[in-house]
C-alpha cells in the first residue's frame, strides 16, 4: 500500500506499510530522501471486539444494554433444614443483601427468598445452574425449579408472584440468573403468561475436546435452529427472531478455547459478564482478562475465549445480547414503562385490583421438602420427565 500526503507535490511524505508476522506490520515512512522504518501492533491500528470493560458490583445489580433492564447473578449456600418446618430459627432483617456472606435472606422472614410483590410491563427470565428455587404468582401458576431449568414470565398487564429458597433436607446451593427483558409499548398491558424449560430441553453446545460448553438458554446460536430452541412466551421480545435475543452461559475449562460468533442481527447490543474463574488467565478477543466484568461488545465481530491449560478453574460468562427496542424506559421499583403517567396508573390500578389477589395460604410461598421439581400452569401439573421426581433426584 503507497500513500501520499499530497498527492499534488511528488515531495510528500511516502507510507509504505507490509505485512510481517500475524500480529504485526511493517511501517516504512520515506520523507526528502530519510527512511524509517516501525513495527506496530495489529491491536493498535485494527478495531478489536471489546468497546469497554467495566467493573462487576461485588453485589446488587449488573450493567445492561436495551433490550435488558436488569441483571442479578445469585449465588448462596443455603444449609439444610434443620427445624423440620423448612425455615430458619433466626429471622431476616427484611433487606439482607450482604455480599460477604455465605447466603443472604433477601426479603424473607425465615425463608430466604423474595416473598410476593408485584410487576407490570417487562419480563422475568430466572436462569438456573445450581440449587432449587420455589415460585407462585397470582395466577395460581406455580413451580420448584433449577439444576438447569429456565423459568420465563411475562408479567405484562399486572402479575404479583413469590420466589423463595426453600430449606431442604440437604444443603441447598443456589446459583442462577434473575433477569429483566423489556416489553415494547404495544406488549406492556398483554395479559401475563409463564414457562418453564426444563434443563434437558435446554440446548447445550461443547466443544469436541470437551473443554468448553454453552447453555444456550434464548437464541439460535451454535447450531441451535428455531426448532430446536424452546420458545419464549407469545408476546415476549425475543419471540421475533429478527429482535436476536439471546441470553448465553459459557463455561471454559483449563486448556479450553472457543469463538463466540457474531450476532445475527448488526444492530444488536451484547454484553459478556465474566462471573466465575477471574485469576487473570482468561483470554478474550487475545485480552487477558484478570476480574470480574462487564465487556461491552462490537456485535459485528466474533469474540475468541482462550483459557490456558495452567489456569486452576474454569471460567465463566454470561452473554445478554438483543436488538434494542428503543423506546423510552421509565422505571419505578417493580413497574417498568414509557411514561411517568404510566407509572402512575400502574400503582394506582395495583391498589385497587392487586392484580388479581393473592391465592396462597403464605406470602412466601414454598412447597413440601419431599416435591420434586414441578411446574403448574393454567391447573396442569408437569415434571421434567414426565413424572414425578423423589425428593432424593432434587
Amino acid at each position: 500500500l503507497v500513500w501520499k500526503k499530497n498527492k499534488k507535490s511528488p515531495a510528500g511524505p511516502t507510507l509504505l506499510l507490509s505485512r510481517i508476522p500475524p500480529s504485526q506490520i511493517s511501517i516504512t515512512i520515506t520523507h526528502r530522501g530519510r527512511t524509517r522504518s516501525h513495527l506496530m501492533n495489529l491491536s493498535r491500528i485494527m478495531s478489536n471486539a471489546i468497546l469497554r470493560a467495566s467493573a462487576l458490583p461485588k453485589s446488587g445489580p449488573y450493567p445492561t444494554l436495551d433490550p435488558f433492564l436488569f441483571c442479578v447473578y445469585h449465588k448462596d449456600a443455603y444449609p439444610a433444614d434443620v427445624t423440620g418446618k423448612g425455615e430458619f430459627v433466626h429471622r431476616g432483617n427484611g433487606a439482607d443483601f450482604d455480599p460477604n456472606a455465605d447466603y443472604r435472606m433477601y426479603h424473607g422472614d425465615h425463608i430466604p427468598g423474595f416473598p410476593q410483590h408485584p410487576h407490570r410491563g417487562f419480563e422475568t427470565i430466572t436462569a438456573t445452574i445450581d440449587g432449587i428455587v420455589d415460585h407462585a404468582d397470582s395466577l395460581g401458576n406455580a413451580g420448584r425449579y433449577g439444576e438447569g431449568d429456565v423459568q420465563w414470565m411475562t408479567a405484562g398487564k399486572g402479575i404479583v408472584h413469590d420466589e423463595m429458597f426453600p430449606l431442604l433436607d440437604k444443603p441447598n446451593h443456589t446459583r442462577f440468573f434473575q433477569i429483566w427483558l423489556n416489553l415494547p409499548r404495544q406488549a406492556k398491558m398483554v395479559s401475563p403468561s409463564f414457562a418453564m424449560f426444563w434443563a434437558n430441553d435446554v440446548p447445550i453446545w461443547k466443544a469436541e475436546d470437551g473443554l468448553a460448553k454453552v447453555t444456550v438458554w434464548a437464541g439460535h446460536y451454535f447450531g441451535i435452529g428455531e426448532g430446536e430452541q424452546n420458545k419464549p412466551p407469545p408476546d415476549s421480545w425475543a419471540t421475533d427472531v429478527e429482535n436476536d435475543v439471546g441470553v448465553l452461559h459459557i463455561e471454559v475449562q483449563p486448556g479450553g478455547k472457543m469463538v463466540l460468533p457474531k450476532a445475527n442481527n448488526s444492530k444488536s447490543n451484547r454484553s459478556m459478564y465474566l462471573i466465575e474463574g477471574a485469576d487473570g488467565q482468561v483470554k478474550v478477543d487475545d485480552k487477558s482478562v484478570s476480574e470480574k466484568v462487564c465487556l461491552t461488545l462490537d456485535a459485528t465481530k466474533d469474540v475468541s475465549i482462550e483459557l490456558p491449560a495452567t489456569a486452576k478453574e474454569a471460567t465463566e460468562f454470561l452473554v445478554l445480547q438483543g436488538k434494542p427496542i428503543d423506546e423510552p424506559v421509565v422505571q419505578h421499583g417493580p413497574f417498568v414503562m414509557n411514561t411517568q403517567s404510566e407509572i402512575r396508573d400502574a400503582f394506582m390500578d395495583y391498589q385497587r385490583t392487586q392484580f388479581g389477589g393473592w391465592p396462597w395460604p403464605r406470602d412466601d410461598m414454598v412447597f413440601p421438602k419431599d416435591k420434586g421439581r414441578f411446574a403448574l400452569v393454567d391447573g396442569k401439573e408437569t415434571y421434567p420427565d414426565g413424572g414425578k421426581k423423589s425428593k432424593d433426584e432434587l
